[in-house]
C-alpha cells in the first residue's frame, strides 16, 4: 500500500493503454512516454504492462506502507527517501514507513515511478490507466489517496547506467502527409514542412497544441467526423496543428493534414510549453504529392 504525501500538479495511474475499444468511443490512454514507463518498470521487476505512476512537472510523494523496490524514469528529476538523496533510473529499495519524494524535473514533463508489484488498483475495460477525456479509470491522485500495490513477481534489474532518452532541446516530429491534406493549400504544405512551431501551454495528454503559423485551407466545407489515431495532426478552424496523443478523442470532425507515427511521439511526452517543434514529411511521392508541392 502507498499513501500520497503529496500528489502534485498532475498524478495519474497508467499502463500500456486501453486497447480495442476505439469503436464504442473510448480512447486508449495509457503512460505518453513509453519508453520511460518500461524501463521504470523493467528496472522494478514488474512486466511491462504494470500500472505506475504518471507525474507532471512537480513530481510525486507517497508513504511506503510496506518494504518496495521503486524506480523513477522519465523526466529527470531529484530523488529522496526520507530526505536523503536516491538513485534516479535504478532500482531503489525502500523500507516500510519511508516516503519517496520525487521533486520537480529539471528538465522535460512527465516521470515514472514504478514499484515492485505495481498499483494494484482495479482495472476498468482491461486497463488500470487514468483516461482524462472520457474519465475512465482511477482519478488522479490526492493528497491522502491510498493505493494498492501488488505482489512483486520478478526482481528489480541492478545496473550502474540505465540508458535513457534526454528531453529533447528541439522536438523534431516525422509526418506521413494524408489522409485530408488536399484540404490545405500547397502553402500551408510548405509552411508545414519548413516553419518553426512552439508548444502550447494549452497542451495536454489529450493533445499537444501549437503556437505559430496558421495552415491555409484549401477546401472550406464541412467535414464528417472521421476516426483519428494517435498521433493525428488535426488543424481546427483557427489553422494551428494539433497532435493527438493518448488520450485524444476516437472520432474528430477537421481536417487531418498528416500522422506522427506513434512510435515518433514519446519524446512528445516531455515537450514543455515554449519547445521549438519542427514537422518532417515523410514518404511524399509514395504518397502521389507532388515533391514541388513540398519545397
Amino acid at each position: 500500500m502507498l499513501e500520497v504525501v503529496r500528489a502534485g500538479a498532475l498524478t495519474t495511474i497508467q499502463d500500456l493503454g486501453r486497447f480495442g475499444h476505439a469503436h464504442l468511443g473510448v480512447p486508449r490512454s495509457g503512460a505518453l512516454d513509453q519508453s520511460a514507463h518500461r524501463l521504470a518498470n523493467r528496472l522494478a521487476g514488474n512486466t511491462p504492462d504494470t500500472a505506475t505512476l504518471e507525474t507532471t512537472l512537480t513530481g510525486v510523494a507517497v508513504r511506503t506502507l510496506q518494504a518496495v523496490t521503486v524506480a523513477v524514469t522519465g523526466a529527470p528529476s531529484p530523488v529522496q527517501v526520507d530526505g536523503r538523496p536516491a538513485a534516479w533510473a535504478s532500482a531503489v529499495h525502500v523500507p516500510a514507513g519511508a516516503v519517496l519524494d520525487v521533486g520537480a524535473a529539471v528538465g522535460g514533463l512527465r516521470s515514472y515511478v514504478a514499484v515492485s508489484g505495481g498499483i494494484a488498483v482495479e482495472p476498468e475495460l482491461g486497463s488500470r490507466s487514468t483516461d482524462l477525456l472520457s474519465g475512465l479509470g482511477p482519478a488522479p491522485l490526492r493528497d491522502g489517496d491510498r493505493l494498492p500495490v501488488g505482489k512483486a513477481l520478478g526482481h528489480p534489474v541492478r545496473t550502474d547506467l540505465a540508458l535513457c532518452e534526454g528531453p529533447p532541446r528541439e522536438l523534431v516530429l516525422p509526418v506521413l502527409p494524408g489522409p485530408r491534406n488536399d484540404w490545405f493549400t500547397d502553402a500551408a504544405l510548405r509552411t508545414l514542412a519548413t516553419a518553426r512551431f512552439t508548444v502550447s501551454h494549452h497542451s495536454n495528454r489529450i493533445a499537444l497544441r501549437m503556437n505559430g503559423p496558421v495552415l491555409e485551407r484549401a477546401v472550406h466545407g464541412e467535414l464528417a467526423s472521421e476516426g483519428m489515431v494517435i498521433g493525428a495532426i488535426q488543424v481546427p478552424p483557427e489553422g494551428r496543428p494539433v497532435v493527438f496523443l493518448a488520450d485524444s478523442p476516437t472520432t474528430g470532425g477537421y481536417p487531418v493534414i498528416g500522422v506522427v507515427p506513434e512510435s515518433r511521439l514519446a519524446a512528445a511526452a516531455q515537450a514543455t510549453p515554449g519547445l521549438p517543434v519542427r514537422f518532417t514529411l515523410l514518404r511524399a511521392r509514395e504518397r502521389g504529392l507532388k515533391s514541388s508541392r513540398l519545397r
